[in-house]
């Protein structure tokens, strides 16, 4: 259950961070689910009789979705199927992933302790991902990290997924643009908060599959447990400059 069904809450006593709602892209920022998501391709492409692909260009299309991951793994492999074989291939590819969806996959170190300060520090927490629900759900409890956030909002959860802004509204759960905060790792996650006039955290560790230099990040971040100084910082301003 979410933070929200449970009743957890922030202390009532001012905190840091009162009144901020950060929004967290999954894959390539809480969790490294590219470990699985690879793991699945190989699963799949080898029913076509082919070996595993190659891991590292594999990772670098993860945010791209599981049709390109397989797609990306066939044409390195030269071997080509008709749209009606891929859709079997796509559909076997979510069937094993959904049954077995966090065998290697595991939260980027600091990630559970930072968002517990967050907590504590009197964030709003929530999941804003392109991923499925059905998928981000089920991934989030096998991790036992469901219950840090109010919301986990999926890309097929809402009229339109980042890089629209209204995705972030609805899992921050207002549109007050300058009290959010986007957490991402990829070119949706920052095009996202650009749109939405929110600032924008780019963690530089994770899938982005184009050069981050072009993302327009308004943080950069290479360990997630520099969240929390970064934010306390950021939003201190803020209140001194009488813009929060």
């Amino acid at each position: 259950m979410t933070r929200r069904e449970t009743g957890n809450s922030t202390s009532s006593l001012p905190t840091p961070l009162a009144g901020l709602s950060i929004c967290f892209d999954l894959d390539g920022t809480l969790v490294d689910t590219a470990p699985d998501l690879v793991r699945v391709t190989n699963e799949v492409i080898a029913l076509e009789g082919l070996p595993a692909t190659n891991y590292g260009l594999a990772r670098a299309a993860v945010s791209l979705g599981s049709r390109r991951l397989i797609t990306d793994a066939l044409d390195r492999a030269g071997h080509g199927v008709d749209t009606a074989r891929l859709d079997v291939l796509q559909r076997e590819f979510l069937s094993r992933y959904a049954e077995d969806i966090a065998r290697l996959s595991r939260p980027y170190p600091g990630v559970c302790a930072t968002l517990d300060e967050l907590d504590r520090m009197g964030a709003r927490l929530s999941v804003c991902t392109n991923k499925p629900g059905w998928l981000a759900r089920p991934l989030l409890d096998a991790l036992g990290m469901t219950a840090r956030f109010d919301r986990i909002v999926g890309g097929d959860e809402v009229p339109a997924s980042k890089p629209d802004p209204s995705h972030i509204f609805t899992s921050a759960g207002h549109r007050r643009a300058e009290r959010i905060v986007m957490v991402g790792d990829s070119w949706p996650d920052m095009e996202g908060a650009r749109r939405a006039r929110c600032h924008g955290v780019l963690v530089t560790y994770g899938y982005s599959y184009r050069p981050q230099i072009r993302l327009r990040a308004d943080t950069r971040l290479r360990n997630f447990r520099d969240l929390a100084p970064a934010l306390i910082m950021l939003f201190n301003r803020h209140r001194n400059a009488g813009s929060y």
